[in-house]
């Protein structure tokens, strides 16, 4: 037996707009400079990830990411500074949820140590 903590956030209309997915999505980003490749990663087809970041950043009232037109370099995307923030905020309340949780459930099934 375990118990499992998962952080959601929510929007004004009760709708999910941030969690473990958007989470992984943002740093598949950083880590590949692209969106479309960041989705490609996670088999996820990038109108889905665009439209999981417009909501999440209509939700939270910035950008979470920037783009660069292509050219001959190419395009591509990075997280924003609000971006990179909200992202360590949200791991760390995330990680403070999971590890209080991990507490209350040892205190109320001794049992399971």
């Amino acid at each position: 037996m375990q118990a499992v903590t998962r952080v959601i956030f929510l929007d004004e209309d009760g709708e999910k707009f941030f969690g473990e997915g958007p989470c992984r999505l943002l740093h598949a980003v950083e880590q590949t400079g692209s969106l479309r490749a960041a989705a490609q990663s996670m088999g996820m087809a990038y109108t889905k990830a665009l439209k999981l970041v417009r909501h999440a950043e209509k939700a939270l009232g910035f950008a979470l990411t920037e783009q660069t037109a292509g050219g001959r370099d190419g395009g591509g995307s990075s997280l924003t500074a609000q971006g990179k923030e909200w992202l360590r905020q949200y791991e760390r309340y995330r990680d403070a949820c999971v590890e209080a949780n991990r507490q209350l459930y040892l205190a109320c099934f001794p049992q399971q140590r």
